[in-house]
Formats: C-alpha cells, sequence, structure tokens
C-alpha cells in the first residue's frame, strides 16, 4: 500500500520519541513570578478570587521570596498596596513607600533574586487611575513627570529592572531618560507596550485593591478589538528604548504575541494574568478540568506563540513539577 506516503504518527508512537522531537519545552528560566507586598505587619494572606496567591506584609515577603529563589525561579514582579492613598500616588516616589521597604528587604535578604517593579500609579491613587487626572481624564503628560521620579526612586532602593504599566503615551522614552540622567543606563525597561482594555483584570484589582473609582481604563489601555495598533505600540516602544517588550493578557491574545514576536528581535514577555489563572484555579477545584493540564497546555501555548519569558502565577507549580522530572 502506497498510501499514505507520509506518516506523522511514526513520531508519535512512545514518551521517548515524543520528547525527542518536541518543539516547544518550559523552563524554569522562562518563569517570573508576581508577589503583592501591603501595608501591615505579620501579614500573609490568602486571596479568595486567587487560591494559592497571597499578599505579604514587608516583614513576611523574604519568606516568599526566598521560597521562590530556592525553586529555581530566576525573577520576580512586585506590586504594592499603600496604607495611604493620595490624588497622585505619592507613595511611589516615597523612600518609606510600600515597594522602596520591600526593595530594600528583599536585596537585603535574598541579593541574588532578580527583582522586577511595576511602574504604574493604580493601586496607588484613591481614584484607582493609572496617572495625575484633570477632571475625569489621566493627564498623560503630568503622569509622565510623575513616572520619572517612580522609576528613580525603585532604583535607588534596589530595582533590578522597571516595568512601567501605565500606558501612557512616550512613557518608556521619559522613563530611559531620567534613568540616563541619573546615570542608571545600566538598569532595563520592559515595557507594557500592548496592554489590552481586558476583562480578565478583575481577581488583580481586588488583591492589589485597583479597581478604578469611576470609569474605566479604555482611553488609555487598548481596544481588545486591534492587532496592527499593537504591533504599533511595540514599534514606537523599541524606539523608545525598551528592552524587553511585554503582550498583557497572554491567552487571549496568543495572535499578538505572535506578531510582536516577527517584527521585533527584542525578547518577549507575556503575562499570563489573574483571570486566566482564576479560571484553571476554579475549573479544577469543581472537577471540570484537569488544573494540572490545562495549566501545563496554557502555558506551552504562550511559549509556542513567541514569547521568551511569563509572568504567571502558576510559576511555583511549574518549577516544583521540573524541579522533580515531572517534565
Amino acid at each position: 500500500m502506497k498510501f499514505p506516503k507520509l506518516r506523522p504518527r511514526r513520531l508519535r508512537s512512545n514518551e521517548n520519541i515524543r520528547r525527542l522531537v518536541r518543539e516547544t519545552k518550559l523552563s524554569i528560566d522562562d518563569l517570573i513570578y508576581p508577589i503583592f507586598v501591603r501595608y501591615g505587619e505579620n501579614i500573609v494572606e490568602e486571596m479568595q478570587s486567587m487560591p494559592g496567591v497571597f499578599r505579604y506584609s514587608v516583614d513576611k515577603v523574604v519568606d516568599a521570596v526566598k521560597e521562590v529563589r530556592d525553586l529555581g525561579i530566576p525573577a520576580i514582579i512586585l506590586f504594592g498596596i499603600p496604607e495611604h492613598k493620595d490624588e497622585v500616588g505619592s507613595d511611589t516616589w516615597s523612600e518609606q513607600g510600600i515597594i522602596q521597604r520591600a526593595l530594600r528587604e528583599i536585596k537585603k535578604h535574598v541579593p541574588d533574586i532578580y527583582v522586577i517593579t511595576d511602574v504604574c500609579f493604580c493601586e496607588y491613587t484613591i481614584h484607582g487611575h493609572c496617572g495625575v487626572l484633570r477632571g475625569n481624564t489621566v493627564d498623560n503628560d503630568l503622569t509622565l513627570e510623575n513616572l520619572k521620579k517612580q522609576a528613580i526612586s525603585h532604583v535607588e532602593n534596589g530595582a533590578d529592572m522597571l516595568a512601567p504599566s501605565g500606558m501612557m503615551d512616550g512613557m518608556v522614552q521619559a522613563i530611559r531618560s531620567a534613568l540616563d540622567s541619573a546615570g542608571y543606563y545600566h538598569i532595563p525597561i520592559m515595557a507594557y507596550s500592548a496592554k489590552f482594555a481586558s476583562s480578565f483584570y478583575g481577581p488583580f484589582r481586588e488583591v492589589a485593591e485597583s479597581a478604578p473609582a469611576f470609569g474605566d481604563r479604555k482611553s488609555y489601555q487598548m481596544d481588545p478589538a486591534n492587532a496592527r495598533e499593537a504591533l504599533k505600540e511595540v514599534l514606537l516602544d523599541v524606539e523608545e528604548g525598551a528592552d524587553i517588550i511585554m503582550v498583557k493578557p497572554a491567552l487571549a491574545y496568543l495572535d499578538i504575541i505572535a506578531k510582536v514576536r516577527e517584527v521585533t528581535l527584542l525578547p518577549v514577555c507575556a503575562y499570563n494574568v489573574s483571570g486566566e489563572y482564576a479560571m484553571i484555579k476554579a475549573g479544577g477545584r469543581l472537577g471540570w478540568i484537569d488544573e494540572q493540564k490545562v495549566m501545563l497546555e496554557t502555558l506551552l501555548s504562550i511559549k509556542r506563540a513567541g514569547a521568551d519569558m511569563i509572568i504567571t502565577y502558576f510559576a511555583k507549580d511549574v518549577a516544583k513539577m521540573i524541579n522533580k522530572g515531572l517534565l
């Protein structure tokens, strides 16, 4: 029998041959773990909408970071929840700000972990928007001035990389210029270049206490319908001096990740966001899906689309599996 001439099943016959021809693999080196730091003392607080994700007070965050480091995960990204919020989010550049205090503790006790800080204002303002308001609108250029102050303060207190997430026009150039002028030309920027106005952020907003007090963020975050505009945003950030490009969310935007991978030689990060995590956790708890298998399939799809690294709340789970030889 001459047909079929080609038989792809020959290379699927058992796990050993499947391992040999596997095109996409997850590695601990791909992972960045988000950590939330909040005001108070002696707090380790699990989030109802994100089982397995905690908020830590500064005195407890070091233990959490050590666990991440000991699993072999190379980097964390820090988010802060301050005790006092104001109109402009001034905690973000205060020497006693929540991120500044956490950075000093982490770098003192876990100096070998790579620390990325989220550079934005939504968790720190009383209105929950990502910058300075003029009326009910975020003023882009006033916000850039405050982003410079926040960026410098984070670096002065130990940040290894900055990740501006507010989708302000010119934010990468503003931060790059501020860093270079202050002598911090060695600090890289991971730009949230294509951050969409997504409904998948709900659980994060509970954890970070960052829901807008009015309106939404559609005037600065991207329309989920737009792919060409995402590439425009990415190329602008490349031109402005970004070192890493990010797409957020990941799972519903795999096409964007793939398109971004084609237009830039920069490393591409994808943020596997809170809603994506929460859906898998909920489905697993209800017994409707195999949580572990769906988690791995999801992360593989993000890598397959072209991401070089993934920010994910599953990072510790994946690292444990890899360390046990299960992947």
